[in-house]
């Protein structure tokens, strides 16, 4: 059975810089406040007393986790390089799927990919091809994507309108998206 701090851990690091309130994980781990606030504390330690790459952080009552510094210096560079780097069929889908559905969420792109997006996020926010549009009107207030004025540019397309269809691009008659095809 995993302990009540690895179980924390793991769901700080699933819900990404959305983060989550104290009162969502004590739901989410059936214990008291004072638990939970120890448990943060302990975790906190952990991080900051090893060479981790993360850190954990509170910031408007929401508990995340996040790069430490060095990392994200690092981080910066990287994904400042990867602005010229060619996009990656994982990228496209995830491009594809905010063109057509936007404004939409983290959690509702992972929901139609069926994996996480957060990494294909950052590089495509680095890349200047999606934009936060706002916040979800639910719970946790999610952030919103929407694709920007320079996807438009390098699909040389004058508007969303200039896609294609999305019923003829994903059609059952299309060859590249028949399954069991040999």
């Amino acid at each position: 059975m995993p302990s009540n701090k690895m179980l924390l851990e793991g769901l700080l690091f699933l819900v990404g810089e959305e983060g989550l309130s104290l009162e969502q994980l004590i739901k989410a781990l059936n214990i008291s406040a004072q638990e939970c606030l120890n448990l943060l504390q302990e975790l906190e330690s952990d991080f900051q007393a090893s060479h981790r790459a993360l850190t954990l952080v509170c910031f408007g009552g929401l508990y995340k986790l996040v790069t430490k510094e060095e990392v994200h210096i690092v981080a910066k560079q990287f994904f400042e390089n990867e602005k010229t780097a060619p996009l990656s069929s994982s990228a496209l889908e995830t491009l594809a799927i905010i063109a057509y559905k936007q404004p939409i969420t983290r959690v509702e792109i992972e929901e139609i990919r069926g994996v996480g997006c957060e990494v294909m996020l950052k590089r495509l926010l680095a890349k200047d091809l999606i934009e936060e549009k706002g916040r979800k009107d639910s719970v946790g207030r999610p952030i919103l994507y929407q694709v920007t004025r320079n996807f438009l540019d390098l699909f040389k397309l004058q508007s969303l309108d200039d896609l294609p269809d999305f019923s003829s691009i994903f059609s059952q008659e299309n060859e590249l998206f028949k399954l069991g095809s040999d």
